[in-house]
């Protein structure tokens, strides 16, 4: 028997089983909202039960909005706009310099002749200046959430912004050095606690906030704004 309930600003669908045990919740592929609870469970149980995981269900909710929301695909030509580390620099193409696309002077400069490949640059610029910059971040907070990762990857991980191997090689996207400094270091933490605890339990996240006191806030700008930052 499944019924519907309101709590807050949320409405969800309770389906009730005799085999569960616990209260589950999930949020379906179209951002319907779905709980789980055993037979007899008071309405009470499980409206704090839903309260309790408010910020997860906002999460997903935005992510879920943010997957579904057209974005433009980039232009190289002069005057385009591209993000590093959360600015965003405009595009110049130049007749001649010694590399195809470098960062100059607060502006990024593109060979004209290779504008066709312009993408094919970018992403070679992002990913090497990612296994810098997010190798020494790894290195920073792994000393401080106490784990010895096997190394780091940078690589395109599609959707994902990061992933622990079982090998405890840390795979970060290079997408992650076009998001603010503050929301690529969340990334980091994030994937170094995995670490230590493999699965998104109150302990892990009681983990990420101990390295990350403002973690919610960070984790929040990605769910809501990341998406728009991996299509070049």
């Amino acid at each position: 028997m499944n019924a519907i309930l309101k709590v807050d600003d949320l409405t969800l669908e309770v389906r009730w089983s005799a085999r569960r045990g616990t209260l589950g919740l999930t949020v379906d592929r179209g951002g319907e909202l779905i709980v789980y609870a055993p037979v007899g469970c008071k309405q009470g149980v499980i409206e704090a039960f839903v309260r309790e995981k408010r910020l997860w269900v906002y999460t997903k909710l935005a992510e879920k909005e943010a997957l579904r929301q057209p974005v433009a695909t980039k232009e190289y030509v002069s005057g385009e706009g591209f993000p590093y580390l959360g600015r965003s620099y405009r595009l110049t193409l130049v007749a001649r310099q010694d590399m195809p696309l470098k960062l100059d002077h607060g502006r990024f400069k593109l060979l004209r002749n290779e504008a066709a490949n312009g993408r094919k640059h970018f992403i070679r610029w992002y990913s090497t200046h990612a296994r810098l910059w997010l190798g020494d971040r790894v290195q920073r907070f792994a000393r401080r959430v106490g784990v010895r990762p096997a190394g780091v990857e940078v690589r395109d991980l599609g959707h994902r912004w990061g992933s622990c191997g079982t090998r405890r090689v840390l795979n970060l996207h290079w997408a992650t050095i076009l998001l603010p400094a503050s929301v690529a270091e969340y990334v980091v933490v994030h994937e170094l606690v995995h670490l230590q605890e493999p699965h998104h339990t109150p302990a892990f996240w009681r983990r990420v906030e101990r390295t990350l006191p403002d973690f919610a806030e960070r984790k929040r700008w990605l769910a809501e704004r990341g998406a728009a930052f991996v299509v070049l």
